[in-house]
Formats: C-alpha cells, structure tokens, sequence
C-alpha cells in the first residue's frame, strides 16, 4: 500500500508533487500548481491557518495561549485531511492522457475546484467528502455535461444528507424500486404510519422528487414523451397511501442518472 502524505503545513504543494513525482517545470507541474491554488483559495480558513502556524512556530516567548493551540490542533487535522483528498484527486487526474491539460487549467474547471472545496469543507462526514473527491475527478477526466450542471450538482451535495444518497443509490442500483422496498433494504423495521420514522421516510422521498433527482416510473412514447397512466377504478380503503407503498415504483431522472455518475462512479478508463 503506498503511503500518503502526512500535510500539516504550508508545504501542502511541495509534499504532493514529491509523492507523484512530476517534473519541475513540466506541464502537469504548471497545471497542478493551479490546482493548488484554486482549491486552498476556496477555503476562507486555510490562509488565517498558515499564517497561525508560522507565528506560533516563531514565538518563543510563549505568548500563545490554549485556546489558540486548541484551534490550530484541530485545522492540523483538517489541514491533514485535506491534503489527502488534494492527493487522491491529484494523484488520479495524472494517469490521464495530456489530452485533459487543457480541462485542467481552464477557469472552468478551476471555478469548480473552489466551489468543490468549499462544499467539501462544510461536509461532516468523510462519506460526504468522498463523493466531492470523485466529482472533482470526474469532472477533470470527462466532460459528459455542461459544467453548469456539475455546479448544480454541487449544490445538491451540499443540500443533502447521507440518508438521501443511501435512497438515490438504491433507486440507481434498483431501477423500479418501491418506497416499501427501499425502507426494506435501508431499514427493515415495521413502523407506525403515524410515527416519526415514516414522517421522515416521506420527507426524503418528497425532497429528492421535487428536486428532480428520482421520479414515479412513467411510461414513455417513441419520442419520449410520457404518457398518462389510464384512469382505474380501486375500491376505497379508507385510509391514505402509505408512506411505504409498494405498487407505485421509482427511478433516477435523467439528471439524477447524470449526478449518479459524477458523485458515486470512479472513472477508471483513460480519456481516448
């Protein structure tokens, strides 16, 4: 197992080129060094950070008091952290061809570093950090959409929680799932339809439908549009749909399809 960098300090650059080992000078050492640039400077605390460790490391009368030790601690942490998602992203973008140079300097990509280091910074889970590793590493290696939406993207990977994604990779790894069958597979219990567990269920269902990440399965015609389902006539039951119904089935949007690949699919293959 190859062994990462451990970055705590403002030798972040140095110590990942040292590990890839690329040429002073060369074009991937050019590319890669705006890289840097525009994922720290999405940061707002990684300058104050750098700027705190060199004055506690030139103090040496002491004046630094626990609260200020404290702080640095932990943005060691996060520093370290850090350094070893630039790393991985990094590490992957170079076993492309030279043919993804250009993608990698572009403003356009660089825009979206800054934002992906910002939504990844305001993560709470490594789960959730590592989704923003493989969007960024997927974004440079492939353009399969506008960059707009990979900004929007973004956005839903700052907008959504863990247990969203667990129910949109079901619904990708299980096209015409049920809600019954995805609170089977992610839960198992049997719950109340009153209870708080089904309230939250139907939340989850409700936010990713109207943000347009899954839909109900609808037929379509041969020039895709959707056809309406025909009017049947059911004997009342006297209550409500349940929360965890099993007859009407879910998929992936198109552009839940598209934020499926970006976020949760490694790109293996080198850009031909």
């Amino acid at each position: 197992m190859e062994n990462k960098p451990s970055i705590i300090d403002s030798s972040i650059e140095e110590r990942i080129k040292n590990e890839l080992k690329t040429e002073p000078g060369s074009e991937r050492d050019r590319i890669f060094s705006k890289f840097f640039g525009a994922a720290l400077g999405g940061i707002p605390w990684v300058g104050s950070f750098l700027a705190a460790a060199t004055d506690l490391h030139f103090d040496t009368q002491g004046k630094n008091n626990l609260l200020y030790e404290k702080w640095l601690d932990e943005h060691r942490n996060k520093m370290k952290l850090l350094g070893e998602t630039l790393y991985e992203v990094v590490k992957k973008l170079n076993e492309f061809s030279e043919e993804i140079n250009d993608r990698l300097e572009s403003e356009e990509y660089l825009q979206i570093v800054r934002k992906s280091f910002r939504v990844w910074d305001s993560a709470d889970t490594f789960e959730k950090r590592d989704l923003v590793r493989k969007l960024l590493t997927n974004a440079g290696g492939q353009k399969l959409v506008a960059d707009d939406l990979i900004r929007l993207f973004l956005d839903w990977l700052d907008l959504y929680h863990e247990i969203h994604f667990s129910i949109i990779k079901e619904i990708y790894q299980k096209r015409y799932t049920t809600r019954g069958q995805i609170w089977r597979e992610l839960n198992g219990t049997q719950v109340r339809e009153d209870s708080m567990e089904a309230d939250l269920f139907k939340m989850l269902i409700r936010d990713l439908s109207t943000g347009g990440v899954i839909r109900q399965s609808r037929q379509t015609d041969y020039y895709g549009n959707f056809v309406k389902k025909p009017r049947t006539k059911t004997a009342s039951s006297g209550t409500l749909k349940s929360a965890f119904d099993d007859n009407e089935q879910y998929e992936l949007t198109e552009l839940g399809q598209s934020f499926v690949h970006y976020t949760m699919n490694e790109l293996n293959t080198k850009i031909n």
